[in-house]
């Protein structure tokens, strides 16, 4: 890059955009066309994140990790582009998967000292939920390599700025571990950043892979060599990493993963190797070969590599012909060990008395639960919320303070982890004085957070609530589902039985809700305005539910994936003729198919005739979740 510069086309400082930003920030409508879809997406979550465009207040962590893995095997890669970059003001960044910055590598002096001044340093955290849209926490939202320059940034202290960033994955496990970011000033941005941070990101990577323990080498070569000999199902675990190939997640939905997992963890543990007959929650039937593995130098058993053969297929036992699930509390449906185990600590914290603090990934029930309990347990009692996330709610404090000193029952703080620091600040002084006054026998109070590591100003509030529950997301119960869909399609049906046919349900188990409950009680809402009663059938569920992907999708995402969906079932799963349709390559639609995980009908047996099929996608003609490639 030494010796010449090529300035990065100006999408991001034209008027154009800037004016896009402004009508954005005034909840105006933005032209089409005018911001790039992933910087559109990542403003929305900025704004859901009540993020304020005009100033920042950034995550702070005393100690980032440096001597970590991941710093260890990253800083000779990172020392040596720098060292190429022949003193260009470019500052190259690495963070970790929580966005922290963990190193900062800069040779141009003015550049440093603007990077100090919006803290763009070592310790502070530029993940999007606290920073906004930018390079590197935009990179880790939304699951890919991203450049962000200029009016993009979210916050104007950083308008001057332009990044490119690439996320870095753990060589066995696949796993994001964290992000390289290559930072200058947005009037020298250079058109290869974006390409040298991905090659970069992928020199790590390999670098990491020389320095992973010998246990981790150990387990993949080891699961490599059953993936080629044994074929079929096979996945490898230890007590924090599992591998599965292809034809596991295929084969398998998400309820009968967790199932096998759990079987392999227990007989793991015998240290010898162990076959055995397990039924799985979808009803099949299949026999596991599991062969423990022991640590380089020791006897200890460190993981091992499981290979499994179906003697059923799934889907053989009607899920309505299952026990019934037990119901724990008013209102709630849930039967699997996790959801089950989360709800026994939330009874047991209101049953002590003790304050208690619930996160877990948005919809996962969490404010559900603590009413659900609060009625069972003081069925006449109050039972007050505060959202910390409410929009333009400038009493928010006032009312809390009163909740705290004079309210009675119990009280909840929702979205406790999005409040700044001054009423972060302000909420510590309310509850000391709440502790001080005595009132704890008066008030039950709870606070709910999302799933991600918290700060320094959270951990402090923290202090006052000595228990934290963590829900599992969906798909980590997802054979709550058979009771779940019954139970929520019973409150949306207003004329008459709803059901849902075994191959609707089979799609459903297969989803990966990464928006848990609420994405489907959303879902069946949608089902249930087109679908007023009768059964449901794989037809009736919108596009959604015919992917495995455990991300949220942007809008754009959304409306691509639909279309491919909404085609495929046009077509019958031709994907030839739906690429047509589209104007896709055949390439394409395959790179989507797999990109978006979208389960596609198979082709009928009659699709080589001359004569198209092209029944309505909305038809009963669907071919039925078994034929499914």
């Amino acid at each position: 890059m030494s010796g010449r510069t090529i300035v990065w086309p100006d999408i991001a400082g034209d008027t154009g955009l800037a004016e896009a930003r402004q009508h954005f920030l005034a909840a105006e409508p933005v032209e089409a066309g005018r911001v790039r879809e992933v910087i559109l997406a990542s403003w929305r979550r900025s704004r859901r994140w009540n993020l304020a465009a005009d100033h920042m207040e950034l995550s702070h962590v005393h100690d980032p990790g440096r001597h970590t893995p991941l710093t260890r095997g990253a800083l000779p890669v990172l020392r040596n582009l720098c060292e190429n970059l022949g003193g260009q003001p470019v500052s190259v960044i690495l963070a970790d998967a929580r966005g922290v910055v963990l190193s900062r590598l800069t040779a141009d002096r003015d550049l440093e000292q603007h990077l100090d001044s919006v803290q763009l340093a070592p310790g502070f955290s530029y993940a999007e939920e606290f920073a906004g849209t930018n390079g590197i926490g935009t990179a880790l939202e939304s699951g890919q390599a991203v450049h962000v320059s200029g009016h993009e940034h979210y916050a104007e202290r950083l308008e001057d700025l332009a990044c490119a960033a690439a996320l870095i994955h753990h060589p066995v496990s696949g796993k994001t571990v964290g992000a390289v970011g290559l930072t200058g000033w947005r009037k020298d941005a250079d058109a290869l950043l974006l390409t040298l941070a991905q090659t970069t990101a992928g020199q790590i990577t390999q670098a990491l892979l020389t320095t992973s323990s010998e246990r981790e080498v150990q387990l993949l070569q080891e699961y490599l060599r059953a993936c080629r000999h044994a074929g079929g199902i096979v996945f490898a675990l230890t007590g924090d990493l599992v591998m599965m190939n292809d034809y596991t997640r295929d084969a398998l939905d998400p309820g009968d993963q967790a199932a096998v997992l759990g079987h392999a963890a227990q007989a793991l543990t015998g240290g010898h190797p162990a076959r055995l007959d397990v039924e799985l929650p979808t009803g099949a039937k299949a026999r596991m070969y599991c062969r423990p593995l022991r640590g380089p130098g020791t006897q200890r058993v460190t993981g091992g590599v499981v290979h499994m053969k179906l003697a059923e297929q799934p889907g053989t036992l009607d899920p309505r012909s299952r026990p019934a699930a037990r119901r724990f509390l008013p209102g709630l449906i849930g039967s699997g060990p996790l959801w089950l185990r989360g709800c026994d600590e939330v009874d047991a914290a209101y049953a002590s008395g003790e304050w208690l603090a619930v996160k877990g990934e948005p919809g996962t029930g969490k404010l559900s639960l603590l009413q659900a309990v609060c009625r069972r347990r003081n069925p006449a009692g109050a039972f007050h919320v505060l959202d910390a996330a409410a929009p333009g709610d400038h009493d928010w404090l006032a009312r809390a303070l009163s909740e705290l000193l004079e309210g009675e029952g119990s009280l909840v703080i929702r979205h406790a982890d999005r409040l700044g620091t001054q009423r972060l600040r302000a909420l510590w002084l309310a509850l000391e004085q709440t502790l001080a006054a005595g009132r704890q026998k008066a008030l039950w109070v709870a606070l709910t957070m999302s799933h991600r590591p918290v700060d320094t100003g959270m951990a402090s509030l923290l202090q006052f609530f000595p228990g934290t529950v963590e829900l599992p997301p969906l798909r980590q119960h997802i054979e709550d589902l058979h009771k779940l869909v019954p139970f929520l399609l019973a409150r949306l049906s207003h004329c008459g039985p709803l059901t849902c046919s075994p191959e609707a349900m089979q799609l459903l188990l297969r989803s990966g809700w990464p928006g848990n409950i609420e994405q489907l009680r959303q879902v069946l809402t949608t089902v249930a305005c087109h679908r007023r009663s009768g059964t449901i059938h794989p037809a009736d569920l919108p596009p959604e539910c015919w992917t495995v992907s455990r991300r949220l999708l942007s809008p754009l995402e959304s409306m691509e994936r639909d279309a491919i969906v909404q085609s495929l079932l046009y077509h019958q799963g031709n994907k030839l003729q739906a690429a047509g349709s589209l104007g896709m390559s055949r390439a394409t639609i395959y790179r989507k198919i797999h990109e978006y995980g979208i389960l596609t009908p198979a082709l009928p047996a009659r699709h080589h005739s001359r004569r198209p099929v092209s029944p309505s996608p909305r038809s009963r003609n669907v071919r039925e979740l078994s034929g499914f490639s």
